[in-house]
């Protein structure tokens, strides 16, 4: 899949000639191949692919007609390509990926160019936020993936095993089932390490009676899942289970406000309010979601400083949580699209409390 045709039109929107992608997922929404080395430059008329000996083969297949594309090599550097294009389209107004670049390469990119690159990432964010049918078949995909990795998991966790063996289970079971890989390193957390959301997966030994944290990601045609389950082994305990109901009653909250054309901190204000009533607000620090796509970790988001309006088509995580430190933790979380009419979870694993 490919997106010049939208930029294109966002280019006149901003006007803007061109705009030069140096970003590898930014490169992959506008043409189509995950580049790890060279230049995507889209003006108002034509589209180039610039890239070296390594990867001008699966370039050219993957522009499809699309773009013209050229490699570099000693005798006529990457930049050297750009700047005769430039010159053949007649740019004078060019964007460039004022967050991506460091401010060397910046600085060096518009020596070369002979041309000041203006800020245009926001141009890009903006495209990527609302997600196509094809974007979002990706993902389903992507999700399907994750739950039947899990599925898989959750007929061998057993006590004994440690957080580095669930977790490596969990991505070998992604792999199996045709992910092309993590959409970010998993979190697996057992015992009191629950009530760390981001923790990381070591030697703790899962134990009969504790809560066992699981967020995990696979990838398709580039396009990221997103997903936690929190699972008890043997048994819960009454505050436990109390706990848990209150997270799942604000993440279901937190969905039913969820729709195109309403703020990311209305959306993570109404779970945050099922979390205060039930006296658990202080643990609570995160956001109730954020945006993902290409990337893990995309805009909007939903919380509490989130301003800006959903629109049509973002996906978007529900996954509040509440963490009592050195106790445990619960997280539920599943992804959603938003519609004008609310919001379509795409992730099909239950969420009901889990006894192993």
């Amino acid at each position: 899949m490919n997106n010049i045709a939208k930029i294109r039109k966002a280019l006149i929107e901003n006007d803007l000639d061109a705009l030069l992608i140096t970003d590898e997922k930014n490169q992959r929404y506008a043409a189509g191949f995950p580049f790890t080395d060279g230049y995507v430059l889209v003006t108002r008329e034509k589209a180039w692919l610039i890239t070296d000996s390594r990867y001008i083969e699966a370039a050219e297949l993957a522009a499809g007609g699309c773009a013209t594309v050229q490699m570099y090599d000693r005798q006529h550097s990457a930049l050297s390509l750009v700047k005769a294009a430039l010159t053949e389209a007649g740019v004078s107004r060019l964007g460039g990926e004022e967050r991506k670049l460091s401010h060397g390469d910046y600085q060096d990119i518009e020596k070369e160019l002979g041309l000041p690159l203006l800020p245009a990432q926001q141009l890009l964010a903006d495209l990527r936020a609302s997600k196509s049918a094809e974007e979002i078949a990706s993902m389903i995909k992507a999700q399907r993936i994750s739950e039947a990795a899990l599925e898989e998991t959750l007929h061998i966790i057993k006590p004994g095993m440690t957080e580095r063996e669930v977790a490596a289970e969990l991505v070998y079971r992604m792999l199996r089932h045709g992910s092309e890989g993590n959409s970010f390193d998993p979190i697996v957390v057992t015992g009191a390490k629950t009530s760390m959301p981001h923790g990381v997966p070591g030697d703790e030994v899962i134990k009969s009676g504790d809560f066992i944290t699981m967020d995990f990601g696979s990838l398709k045609d580039g396009y990221c899942s997103d997903m936690t389950r929190t699972v008890a082994v043997g048994s819960a305990s009454e505050e436990m289970r109390n706990v848990y109901s209150v997270v799942l009653e604000a993440q279901l909250a937190g969905i039913a406000a969820a729709k195109a054309g309403v703020p990311g901190k209305v959306i993570d204000g109404a779970a945050r309010a099922v979390i205060e009533k039930a006296g658990y607000g202080e643990y609570f620090g995160h956001g109730f979601g954020h945006s993902l796509g290409l990337d893990i970790h995309e805009a909007p988001n939903a919380n509490p400083r989130g301003e800006a309006l959903m629109p049509e088509g973002a996906v978007v995580s529900a996954e509040p949580g509440i963490y009592l430190p050195g106790r445990f933790g619960v997280r539920i979380e599943d992804v959603m699209v938003l519609h004008n009419d609310g919001a379509e979870v795409i992730t099909k694993a239950p969420k009901e409390l889990i006894i192993l």
